[in-house]
């Protein structure tokens, strides 16, 4: 008996969302975390992933796999171009700018043909392997190594001279821009970086769900992302992961076990009221969040300077 067959789809599909989430929670991290830029618009960059994949696949007949990434590299170039304001707006006018962003991009997705209108796209087709169509657990083994590498791929760049100068932008601009770091590439590196993972999780999502439509990608995501993440903790991989799986998974156990005192109709209002409660509970007691690090300023432009050092003199930082 095939294993796909044993498992439960229902619980398969709740581990796979949860991985694309944890894709997106990430990317973001690297962005607001790690950089300091606040994005309210993640869900404009999941959904440009979503959708350039989807219409390569369904029409132009691209392979889903290339199509895949084709849609990462595509999430890649216009991320670092809405990645532009950053430079001349800080704080809240950034979160509102991407906000801005957000809602214009999923405007667009609701009403260009190219991308189905209120219609959306359907018949995605699912990716495959040695001739076998990737569903339920083969599916999740995929997806699961792309989060494998994703967090990888976070982790050492953070560790590196390029997660340095992030989290010295992410402290002070002008200090930043003293020590000779060039703001304006890092900036525009982050959120190009940042979408990458976003796209790589829209692209997974919609050859999972073969459907797409634009109220999938709209400001509701973003928020709820941007909870994750904060809730979890800035600058921390563990803290994405366990800020995700937590608001994630909570909704489906009201689902699974089905309380008496929640009617299930309200359940959207009744998680967005909690993600909300627990944002103001862990601004006032824990705002880096859960696993957040709180290094001091000069920890960081200290720790640039070695890792500088360490590169102009040859040794590794």
């Amino acid at each position: 008996m095939k294993v796909d067959v044993i498992l439960n789809p229902y619980y398969v599909d709740i581990v796979v969302f949860l991985i694309i989430y944890i894709l997106l929670g990430l990317g973001l991290n690297l962005i607001t975390g790690y950089a300091g830029q606040v994005s309210l618009g993640h869900a404009a960059f999941f959904g440009i992933g979503a959708y350039s994949s989807a219409i390569l696949s369904v029409k132009v007949d691209i392979n889903p796999w290339m199509a895949i990434f084709l849609a990462i590299i595509i999430t890649f170039i216009i991320s670092a171009i809405l990645g532009l304001p950053s430079l001349r707006v800080r704080e809240d006018f950034l979160a509102i700018t991407t906000l801005g962003m957000g809602l214009i991009i999923q405007s667009f997705f609701k009403n260009a043909n190219i991308t189905g209108g209120a219609y959306g796209i359907d018949s995605i087709p699912t990716p495959s392997l040695f001739g076998m169509k990737l569903e339920n657990f083969s599916y999740l083994a995929v997806i699961f190594l792309a989060m494998l590498i994703g967090i990888y791929a976070v982790r050492k760049m953070t560790q590196s001279r390029i997660g340095r100068a992030w989290m010295v932008i992410r402290e002070d601009d002008i200090v930043a821009q003293s020590m000779g770091i060039n703001t304006t590439y890092y900036k525009v590196l982050v959120f190009a970086i940042g979408g990458a993972y976003a796209g790589a999780a829209g692209a997974l999502f919609a050859h999972k769900v073969t459907f797409i439509s634009a109220d999938s990608f709209g400001f509701p995501i973003s928020a709820t992302i941007l909870s994750m993440v904060v809730i979890g903790g800035l600058g921390s991989i563990r803290g994405t992961i366990f800020g995700v799986s937590l608001l994630y998974l909570l909704p489906e156990l009201f689902r699974l076990f089905q309380f008496n005192f929640i009617d299930m109709k309200y359940l959207d209002m009744y998680k967005m009221m909690i993600y909300g409660l627990l944002m103001v509970l862990m601004m006032r007691y824990r705002p880096k969040g859960i696993f957040g690090k709180g290094e001091a300023k000069k920890v960081i432009v200290k720790s640039f300077r070695k890792g500088k050092a360490g590169k102009d003199g040859g040794h590794v930082a």
